[in-house]
């Protein structure tokens, strides 16, 4: 993948480094828990996600101050200057009057303050496995007491060779991750960051609380989070789309906090986006693929990762007899007479990592409340 890295230098004089990739509208994709902009190319947990966005958007990202190939020491990690940092990659990186901003996990923070303070350069807000409460703020005293031992963990073992105090928190992110992406994760975290910046943005997350911003959201939002994320909670997720005016909300079937290229929450995922942000597939030009429903496109997808019907079933909340009938009527559209022809096709056609046709949302994907989108003030 080409990509273009820039560097640029903040008010408070940190240097932050930036890349550009893709073609298309404009989509800025706020920092999040670590990243390298480099690495993350060759990353079995991020290349899909940088993939999947480049295809069809001009992606902005940047490394947040305090890893990746952005400066490493620096003092400010407030939630205020998290906010100043993006604002200042956007107007190094001219995407124009309007733009798609997509943030994960904390960098929802940044997204949703910036969306309030310049409504009309949004175009889409999409916030994925987000939170407006940070853990500290949450009133859980077993997640505090958890957190506060692994950022004890992290200050005495991050840096060391051997990654079992790094797995004790990496391992959280991605439960569902083979053994080598779940190492890869232990490496990126070990060159991303120090072990006193790592512990110290821990402690920053969980100071993060911006519900009072929620009301005051006027851009057209798309919530999204994983059922069974061990990271953040789903309630979070709930929150946000609650109490941000006319949100969306798509429930997806995962315990990653990182949804990984081969389970079936990554093509809903996509497809979401997709349809949230009105842009084409690369699948709609196979016209066998684009007769599958949203929910076949969903067992195909699972095919393909090597899932069994069993396994389909207890993802998807089917009986084994729904997941053979449909795969009949799968291989009928096809033109195909086998699970192996079938999942040799879509990958042939780029499936999973190319994205499913634009379509409805599957049956789960239900809002928590529909409301008329106003218009920007």
């Amino acid at each position: 993948m080409q990509q273009s890295i820039r560097y640029l230098k903040t008010s408070d004089q940190v240097r932050l480094a930036w890349a550009s990739s893709g073609e298309g509208p404009p989509l800025v994709k706020v920092s999040n828990w670590l990243t390298h902009l480099n690495y993350d190319l060759d990353s079995p947990l991020w290349r899909h996600w940088i993939e999947t966005l480049s295809a069809h958007f001009r992606l902005i990202r940047y490394d947040e101050r305090g890893c990746g190939m952005s400066d490493r020491e620096v003092s400010d990690l407030s939630a205020e200057r998290w906010t100043a940092d993006l604002e200042e990659i956007i107007e190094a990186s001219a995407p124009g009057e309007q733009f798609v901003l997509f943030a994960a996990s904390q960098g929802a923070a940044a997204a949703v303050t910036y969306a309030v303070s310049h409504p009309r350069r949004v175009s889409h807000l999409i916030l994925y496995g987000g939170y407006a409460l940070g853990w500290a703020q949450r009133g859980d005293p077993d997640e505090q007491l958890r957190y506060h031992a692994i950022t004890e963990l992290i200050r005495t073992g991050w840096g060391k060779e051997n990654p079992v105090f790094r797995q004790v928190f990496t391992a959280r992110f991605v439960p569902e991750a083979r053994t080598e992406q779940i190492a890869w994760f232990n490496e990126l975290c070990r060159r991303t960051t120090s072990p006193d910046m790592a512990a110290r943005l821990l402690l920053a997350r969980g100071q993060t609380d911006f519900r009072d911003l929620l009301p005051r959201v006027r851009v057209p939002t798309l919530v999204l989070h994983a059922r069974r994320d061990e990271v953040v909670p789903f309630a979070m997720g709930q929150m946000l789309a609650t109490e941000i005016p006319g949100a969306e909300f798509v429930e997806l079937d995962s315990r990653n906090h990182i949804l990984l290229a081969d389970e079936p929450a990554w093509p809903r995922f996509r497809e979401a986006v997709l349809e949230f942000t009105g842009r084409e597939s690369a699948v709609s030009d196979d016209p066998r693929l684009a007769a599958l429903s949203a929910r076949e496109r969903e067992i195909l997808a699972a095919v393909a990762a090597g899932k069994t019907n069993a396994e389909i079933g207890a993802t998807l909340f089917l009986s084994e007899k729904t997941v053979r009938n449909s795969l009949t009527r799968v291989f009928d559209k096809l033109g195909v007479h086998s699970r192996t022809q079938a999942a040799v096709l879509a990958r042939d056609r780029g499936w999973p990592l190319a994205l499913p046709a634009r379509g409805r949302l599957s049956p789960s994907s239900v809002p928590v409340r529909r409301r008329p989108t106003r218009p920007p003030s």
